[in-house]
């Protein structure tokens, strides 16, 4: 006897990771072109996007409500965006692997200083985000 796939109510649950990422991150490839100062960022971009992802994921499986997860998205977008930012500000920051860069960046109270500078509450919303990565990252590494 063969059983056919359940249809119905929870197929939304089953649906594939890729398919749930690509839904809340639809520009996710674009991310790397959105922050490039000149095309040598690119190949940064992309491993800034390879480090993030899984974080990404992650937050799909915490049960959040869209807009929190809107929220993340937006603040990790950001991130990457900083990343890239503070290369160019600062060359000795150009030769560090993009996992060194985020580990300087972020930490256990946040992440970085935004430039240009954002409202106080942006600027916490968006530490709460980095708070998140940061002790995803830190798990992910003791695990």
């Amino acid at each position: 006897m063969v059983s056919k796939p359940r249809i119905g109510k929870d197929k939304a649950a089953i649906v594939p990771e890729q398919q749930a990422l690509a839904r809340y991150v639809p520009d996710l490839h674009n991310w790397p072109a959105s922050w490039r100062v000149d095309d040598e960022d690119i190949p940064t971009g992309q491993a800034i996007v390879a480090i993030l992802t899984p974080f990404l994921e992650h937050l799909l499986t915490l049960g959040y409500a869209r807009n929190t997860l809107l929220r993340h998205r937006d603040h990790i977008w950001m991130l990457g965006g900083e990343m890239i930012r503070r290369r160019h500000e600062d060359p000795d920051l150009l030769t560090l692997p993009v996992a060194t860069l985020l580990d300087k960046l972020i930490e256990e109270d946040g992440g970085p200083l935004i430039w240009p500078g954002i409202s106080e509450s942006a600027q916490n919303a968006f530490d709460a985000t980095c708070r998140k990565l940061y002790q995803y990252l830190n798990q992910a590494s003791l695990g």
